[in-house]
């Protein structure tokens, strides 16, 4: 008789003062993301959604994204920072903004993580002033515990608790984005 047996090997990476160990496998990120996909295939058919991906965090989770959707669509890029070093400032500055037309248009919102959501508010009270068709939330990780605006997120691949992660394209302070799974930060 034979078992399957799943053996999962924890690593540690050290980024500048931060030691993180991994959380989420390679093998499981792709999981999600297909699942997130097969959902948007079926909502969204018929309809041509513009992609929103929100720089830097969502590039690797937007492609991948992409890569799995099967029904006719666009991509495009905001970028917004309200992040120093492991907090959010609370500030959120749009740094470049979106030139496409976005009236009539069914656009979703393609982000690494959602945590507070007060990004992803404005993000949404901004491009509601665009007259899109609808907004949908499509993003990588949730912190439900940690959200402190209410917002209809329609694809999340994750929600996770309220910890600080970096790699699959999250960073800490500019470093870790090109780790190829999630990391966790090791309490120290």
């Amino acid at each position: 008789m034979h078992q399957n047996i799943r053996i999962t090997i924890m690593s540690i990476v050290k980024i500048k003062d931060k030691t993180f160990q991994t959380s989420i496998t390679k093998a499981e990120i792709s999981a999600h993301i297909k699942e997130v996909a097969a959902r948007i295939n079926k909502d969204m058919e018929g309809k041509n959604p513009l992609l929103l991906g929100v720089l830097n965090g969502s590039f690797i989770f937007a492609a991948d994204l992409m890569r799995e959707l099967t029904i006719p669509c666009e991509i495009s890029f905001v970028k917004l920072a309200s992040y120093q070093g492991t907090t959010s400032t609370g500030k959120v500055h749009e740094v470049l903004g979106i030139n496409e037309d976005l009236n009539n248009r069914h656009v979703i919102i393609v982000e690494d993580i959602v945590d507070t959501g007060r990004t992803m508010k404005q993000m949404l009270e901004s491009l509601g002033t665009r007259h899109p068709a609808s907004l949908h939330i499509c993003t990588l990780f949730v912190k439900p515990d940690k959200l402190e605006e209410p917002l209809d997120i329609e694809y999340a691949a994750f929600s996770i608790p309220n910890d600080f992660i970096v790699g699959y394209g999250l960073d800490y302070d500019q470093e870790g984005r090109n780790l190829p799974e999630i990391y966790t930060l090791v309490e120290e």
